[in-house]
This record gives C-alpha cells, sequence and structure tokens, in this order.
C-alpha cells in the first residue's frame, strides 16, 4: 500500500480526545484470536526475564521479523500491540509482542524496576533471536517509551547489531525531562494521575515478590511521577535522581550514531511531547531517520476518518507499511 497522509477523523481534532479515544478499542481482532501465539521468555540480564508472545510464520526464517515494544505502563495486550501485531502478521511478518520488565503480570521475573532507559534488554532479544531462531532481518518498533528505548538501542549499537535492520518509533519520549514538564501541566492531570496510581500499585505488587526490597511507606506521599522518579525509579536504577535518570535515558544523546533506517511517526499537538524534541540537528543530520509529523494525532493516537481500505489507526498501517516493504525514506517528512 502507498503511502497515505493521515486525515483526522472529525471526532478527533482535540488532541485530548485524539489520545484518549484510540484507547477504547476493546475488541481482539478476531484473526488475532487464530494467529499462532507462542509464550516465550528471554533472559535479558542474570536475574531478569522478559515475556514474549511469538506470532511466527510458517518459515520463520526466511520472514522479515517484527519487536513489539509498548509504551509507559502498557503491556503486551494493549490495544495497539494487539492491532500491530494482526495487521504485520498478516503482512508476512513474524511478530514478537514483547512485555517491559515487570509489565503484563510479570513483576516476578526480575527484581528491578523498569525505566526508559533499559535499552540493552531488547538488544538482548535481538542477539537471542538471530542465535537461537537463525532470523537476521529483525526491525523493532516501539510507542512512546518503547519509542525511546529501540532508538536508543539502535543508536547505542552504531553498525554492531547486524540483525538489527531497522526502526519504527511512534511518539518516542527521546527527551523525558521535557516530557515530565509537559506531563506536569495542568491540562495534563488526568494523564499524571493515571499513571502514577498504576505506577504505585506496581510496587505494591513488586513488593510482594520482593518483600523489604521497596520502600512503601513512601508511596502514599508520592504526589508527582518526579517524585515517583526520584524515590523509586532514580533509587533502584542506580541514579543521582531523577534529574539524573531523565537526562542519561533519552535516545536524544545517541540519535546521531543511528546506522540503520529509522522512521520516527510524531504529533505536533502531542499533550506531553513537545514537538521541537524532533527538530534537533542530531535527527536532521541523520540521513538513515525520516521524521513525519502529522499536524494532529495525540500522543500515539492518530485515529483517521472512516476508510474502506483500513481501519482507523493509521499509525499502526504505517508502521506495518514500512517495515513490510524494509524502507523508511520514502515517506513524507
Amino acid at each position: 500500500m502507498a503511502w497515505t497522509d493521515f486525515h483526522p477523523h472529525p471526532l478527533c481534532f482535540h488532541p485530548h480526545l485524539m489520545t484518549v479515544l484510540p484507547r477504547f478499542r476493546w475488541w481482539r481482532p478476531p484473526s488475532l484470536i487464530d494467529m499462532p501465539s507462542h509464550p516465550r521468555l528471554f533472559t535479558v540480564a542474570p536475574d531478569t526475564q522478559l515475556l514474549g508472545y511469538c506470532h511466527w510464520q510458517p518459515s520463520r526464517r526466511s520472514a522479515r521479523t517484527l519487536i513489539l515494544i509498548h509504551g509507559f505502563e502498557g503491556c503486551s495486550d494493549s490495544h495497539y500491540m494487539l492491532g500491530i501485531a494482526d495487521k504485520a502478521w498478516h503482512a508476512g511478518l513474524n511478530v514478537i509482542r514483547l512485555n517491559q520488565r515487570n509489565c503484563g503480570g510479570t513483576e516476578h521475573l526480575t527484581p528491578t524496576l523498569y525505566h526508559s532507559g533499559m535499552s540493552s534488554d531488547f538488544a538482548a532479544v535481538v542477539l537471542d533471536l538471530a542465535d537461537t531462531d537463525g532470523l537476521d532481518d529483525i526491525w523493532a518498533a516501539g510507542y512512546s517509551m518503547g519509542g525511546n528505548l529501540v532508538l536508543k538501542m539502535a543508536g547505542e549499537a552504531g553498525a554492531a547489531l547486524s540483525p538489527l535492520k531497522g526502526i519504527v518509533a511512534v511518539c518516542p519520549n527521546i527527551d523525558p525531562a521535557a516530557c515530565v514538564e509537559g506531563l506536569e501541566r495542568p491540562t495534563n492531570w488526568f494523564y499524571q494521575h493515571y499513571f502514577l496510581t498504576r505506577l504505585k500499585a506496581r510496587v505494591r505488587r513488586k513488593a510482594v515478590h520482593f518483600p523489604g526490597k521497596f520502600d512503601l511507606a513512601s508511596l502514599d506521599r508520592t504526589r508527582s511521577l518526579r517524585e515517583f522518579d526520584d524515590r523509586y525509579t532514580a533509587f533502584h536504577g542506580g541514579f543521582s535522581g531523577a534529574g539524573d535518570y531523565y537526562e542519561r535515558v533519552g535516545a536524544r544523546h545517541v540519535l546521531r550514531h543511528i546506522q540503520v533506517p529509522t522512521l520516527i511517526i510524531a504529533s505536533q499537538d502531542d499533550p506531553f511531547i513537545p514537538f521541537n524534541t524532533f527538530t534537533t540537528p542530531a535527527i536532521q543530520s541523520n540521513p538513515m531517520i525520516r521524521v513525519t509529523a502529522p499536524k494532529h494525532g495525540g500522543h500515539c493516537g492518530f485515529f483517521q476518518r472512516s476508510r474502506l481500505d483500513e481501519d482507523h489507526y493509521w499509525a499502526e498501517n504505517r508502521l506495518v507499511d514500512a517495515i513490510r516493504l524494509g524502507e523508511t525514506h520514502h515517506v513524507p517528512t
């Protein structure tokens, strides 16, 4: 399918509606239910495993492979993960829906918390697929936090991760400090409250599996994501504080080193990821990176008007098109 421009659904021109409404795709695609699905644990550190769901083509070694990474407080069953997997598998790709550490009910598989800098986890998965399954045509795609992670992985690897052939990132938070500042705006209180509530619940679940490791007494006093990151993410991740964490984990530091075809799909009206983070010299000077940025789209929404040839999820369709064709350069910038 040729690249098509994004035309917002008439009910979704407001960025908050565009962000929230697509989440209400409460159905699981019927074809996904019938797809082959094989759970698999990937060892990414001596004490840590990631749970993925593999959807293999009949001849997996001859098919291109897509690793999907969800966003902040998502999981392998997030609506976009299911939607992309359905489209990609039926387009002839192997698909792995991968959970980040602790996500998708996997708190027991690692003593750590997860954060935006754990790009080495996904490099380990790429190498495992290459060594164990003989796959040498692997693409990685991520939404939001997952987008930052796949970009960071590609930038850190440069040309050293030979099975990795390309990247697609949708609304990646490549500058976490700017993203948190956006979430702290009064108009975005809902998102911060949602994320913070889920993070606190995750720490409580972790404490059941690892008694005494996490300070539960401070949870009730934690009123913002910045406070949570300072008391928990940074403390358990080896950072000196929230500011140090935000500064060190953003993919913006390594974008200039990316040496595989890379597509970034961003929205100019994202409620909490400033569009100017995608107009930096590190991106503009790297010929391997292309950015397509519709005026509307919200945060990872891109809910398009009705069409006869595809569903409402424009970014999902463009992501699959780019990977199926094996190119990111012939898209609008």
